[in-house]
């Protein structure tokens, strides 16, 4: 089954307009709202353009906002194969090439930062600023206080087991989707239910919730050990990069989020760190205003006095 055959109704938010973009071998849902220069945004797992609702209107105010559903997943059609970090890359400049842009903006979340990283690396010429929310950059050295977090992982290999992942994702009453927004957050009464609903709603197709497993098993269970081994130690981060930590992330903590850039310190031109109080590890969603505030703040220094 694709995306077009599933009866699931978009929801709508002043300002956006939604576009289904033809690239190769993938139809992609993008919103866009606003004009000007392009701000590009990448959503994490298990998320779709949605998770930018709250920051969407500000950006539009000064920029061109377009916020596409990465392969596989919201809207976007979600094929048999390509989950890899290369094809998931050559989907964005894809995206940017039939857009008509040589250049952009960037905020990433989760799953979607490593997406970002990797455009931004591979193609430094596309991403004049990069916003990375959630996640380290790739330049990570190991620390003891990997093995505090890895309790909260335990469902990364699960979700990456063939057939296993896909029906923890699409059966039944989606249980483990639903714990990820429950136990990554300080406050799991403050999610409106019909957020959650609108997030996990996509993966009841089987081919969305497929895509998911794959994710896992060929994006995210691949890339930690690549960082840890110093895959890449040898390239040098020239994008200025800010990073976002939830002050109640259980597992982007910001203890570790310190040692963290220290370590890409060394690898980058410019890199820093800012710190959201009241949010876990859905920053977006959690505190939007803060979010939008670094964010006009961090862009709008690459513009000429």
């Amino acid at each position: 089954m694709t995306r077009t055959q599933i009866a699931l109704e978009l929801p709508q938010l002043e300002g956006v307009q939604h576009h289904f973009v033809d690239l190769p071998g993938l139809r992609m849902h993008v919103a866009e709202a606003g004009s000007g220069e392009p701000v590009l945004l990448l959503h994490g797992f298990a998320q779709h353009w949605w998770e930018w609702r709250g920051v969407i209107g500000g950006l539009a105010e000064r920029y061109r906002v377009i916020c596409p559903d990465l392969r596989g997943q919201g809207w976007t059609d979600a094929p048999g194969g390509g989950y890899t970090k290369s094809q998931l890359v050559a989907d964005l400049v894809a995206l940017l090439d039939t857009f008509g842009l040589d250049r952009t903006r960037l905020i990433s979340h989760d799953m979607g930062a490593i997406s970002g990283f990797a455009l931004a690396l591979e193609h430094p010429d596309r991403v004049e600023r990069h916003i990375a929310i959630g996640v380290p950059t790739p330049y990570v050295s190991f620390s003891l206080r990997f093995l505090g977090i890895m309790r909260y992982l335990w469902f990364q290999e699960a979700l990456a087991m063939p057939g296993l992942g896909t029906r923890l994702l699409s059966s039944g009453n989606q249980r483990l989707p639903r714990w990820l927004f429950s136990h990554f957050t300080p406050d799991p009464a403050s999610w409106p239910a019909e957020d959650v609903e609108l997030y996990i709603a996509p993966l009841r197709d089987r081919d969305h919730a497929r895509a998911g497993e794959m994710l896992y098993r060929h994006l995210v269970m691949p890339e930690f050990p690549r960082m840890m081994a110093g895959a890449y130690n040898n390239t040098r981060m020239s994008t200025p990069t800010l990073l976002l930590a939830g002050a109640a992330d259980p597992v982007f903590a910001p203890a570790l989020a310190t040692t963290f850039l220290a370590s890409a310190k060394a690898h980058a031109d410019q890199v820093e760190l800012e710190v959201i109080d009241g949010a876990g590890h859905f920053v977006v969603d959690e505190q939007p205003q803060q979010v939008l505030n670094h964010a006009l703040r961090f862009f709008a220094a690459a513009q000429p006095a």
